[in-house]
């Protein structure tokens, strides 16, 4: 059996990573890690370590925008991948809508579509209250 296969599920089975990739599939943008902290609550370490281990997987890639690195879907075609894109879809949205509005608020901070500002910014804070 092909590695992957297990790599990608055994990535998913844990609840922070799967929380951080069905993020990406629902907003179906890149997200920096400075952002998904924000989103999510999390550290720097476990952020960025879970988006290695998703990339290790091969569910999503990293892309260098300018001092920082986004994160986006893999969009595979093999039947699979597109079937775990589609599993993942089915997770009702309310399980997961305080993320969706925080990566919302936090996708606004951007400017021509780049994060500009660090995690736990003060307009992040500002937002928040």
């Amino acid at each position: 059996m092909d590695d992957r296969f297990v790599e990608a599920l055994k990535a998913l089975a844990e609840p922070n990573r799967l929380r951080l990739f069905w993020l990406l599939v629902q907003i179906d943008e890149r997200v920096c890690v400075a952002e998904a902290m924000d989103v999510l609550g999390e550290t720097h370490y476990n952020v960025s370590r879970n988006l290695k281990i998703l990339q290790k997987a091969g569910l999503v890639r990293p892309e260098k925008d300018g001092k920082w690195v986004f994160y986006t879907l893999r969009k595979e075609s093999d039947a699979f991948s597109r079937t775990l894109l589609e599993l993942i879809r089915t997770i009702p949205p309310h399980e997961f809508d305080d993320e969706i509005k925080r990566c919302r608020m936090r996708l606004n901070l951007r400017e021509n579509g780049r994060c500009v500002v660090g995690a736990g910014s003060q307009e992040w804070q500002d937002l928040l209250s």
